[in-house]
């Protein structure tokens, strides 16, 4: 039995044809703090959604810090190095050659009698070291005076040694003096290639410029385009004109060209620079007797100093040199350089003892102040490791 309350069945044919409406479906209850949703149609969707980018959120930015300026630090000034004196720069130049020499010397004479056999030693020492056959009789003789079968200390033989070598070397020791009355003072630079002609000849161009001189260059190594740029570059430094031709150009031409300019300018000093040649080499050598000769058609006493610079790297071949450039091109003086390079600094007393000739100049290194006036004394008692004279 059905209950009034129920809502009556419909059959099937009532649901079929509809003939009673189906009841109406009650409202869901709406919350009363629940705002009705508005119909998408008439809610405005942002650009940015369209466009798919996202809205930029704004960022709060922090008050910067206020800057602080960064200590200033200054960096301490290095003290200049203090110039080194030339007694000093000639030992170290010749330690190479002074400590072959006093280890010898110690090694040999340290706890030992004087005998003929210890004096061979003395002798084979000093031959090692360049000194020549000569200079090393004359020393073990004088270390050999008075003192067979006692003891010597290798002080004492150094000493000797130094003495020794200072009496050689003084009658050699002169200074160039130009001479004022010869304008220009012609001064003729030859050597073998790589002996230090063209640094050479700029360094005496700076000493001579100190002095107040006027001096021109001639740039008469024409076979070399270094050496041309190179004398260029220390007439630009030393305020010297630089007389100068192309690349293979005659030396003699240009040789007496530059002295035609000198002549006509009043200068004091020419220096005439040549190309390097090797002794043995008699076309080389012919092409600068040349030169000499050139120069000479026009001032017969010119040149009026020789100077053949010497590497004393090359120990005893130095030797040879001086006898064939004396011959070609009348040598007066001698400029030793390199012997800071060498054990072998010997040799110039080799050369003093043998050929007699002037030593002007030595130079120990590459700076102008590396290349001083020869000094006997002082080259003794450097060579023999003996220190500096009060």
């Amino acid at each position: 039995m059905m209950s009034e309350n129920e809502p009556k069945k419909r059959g099937f044919f009532s649901r079929l044809f509809g003939n009673e409406p189906e009841p109406a479906t009650p409202a869901p209850s709406v919350p009363a703090d629940v705002p009705p949703e508005a119909p998408l149609g008439d809610s405005p969707i942002a650009p940015e959604l369209l466009s798919g980018e996202a809205a930029p959120l704004p960022i709060s930015m922090p008050e910067p810090a206020p800057v602080q300026a960064a200590p200033v630090i200054v960096a301490p000034v290095a003290a200049p190095e203090p110039k080194r004196s030339w007694w000093r720069r000639l030992t170290e130049g010749l330690s190479r050659t002074s400590s072959a020499l006093t280890t010898g010397i110690t090694d040999l004479f340290t706890k030992r009698k004087l005998d003929a056999a210890t004096l061979e030693d003395l002798e084979d020492i000093l031959i090692q070291a360049d000194l020549g056959l000569t200079t090393a009789a004359r020393v073990a003789k004088a270390v050999g005076d008075g003192r067979y079968d006692r003891q010597i200390e290798p002080s004492e033989v150094k000493a000797i040694l130094a003495r020794e070598v200072e009496a050689i070397l003084t009658p050699v020791a002169l200074p160039l003096v130009i001479d004022a009355t010869k304008k220009p003072f012609v001064i003729l630079m030859v050597g073998v290639n790589g002996s230090g002609k063209t640094t050479t000849i700029g360094k005496l161009a700076a000493k001579f410029r100190a002095e107040g001189k006027s001096v021109m260059l001639a740039a008469g190594d024409t076979f070399r385009a270094a050496a041309i740029e190179q004398l260029k570059v220390w007439g630009e430094r030393t305020g010297a004109e630089v007389v100068s031709g192309n690349q293979g150009a005659d030396a003699s031409g240009l040789a007496f060209e530059a002295l035609q300019k000198a002549r006509a300018a009043g200068t004091d000093v020419l220096l005439v620079d040549t190309a390097g040649r090797l002794q043995n080499k008699t076309g080389l050598m012919d092409e600068l007797a040349k030169v000499v000769r050139v120069i000479r058609k026009l001032d017969p006493e010119a040149p009026h100093a020789a100077l053949l610079v010497l590497d004393a790297t090359v120990g005893q071949n130095a030797v040879s040199q001086v006898e064939a450039f004396r011959e070609t091109a009348g040598v007066t003086g001698l400029v030793m350089t390199k012997l800071d390079g060498t054990a072998r600094g010997g040799i110039l007393v080799a050369l003093a003892a043998r050929f007699s000739l002037p030593v002007h100049f030595i130079g120990v290194g590459e700076s102008v102040e590396d290349l001083e006036p020869f000094s006997a004394q002082d080259f003794a008692r450097a060579v023999s490791g003996l220190g500096e004279t009060a």
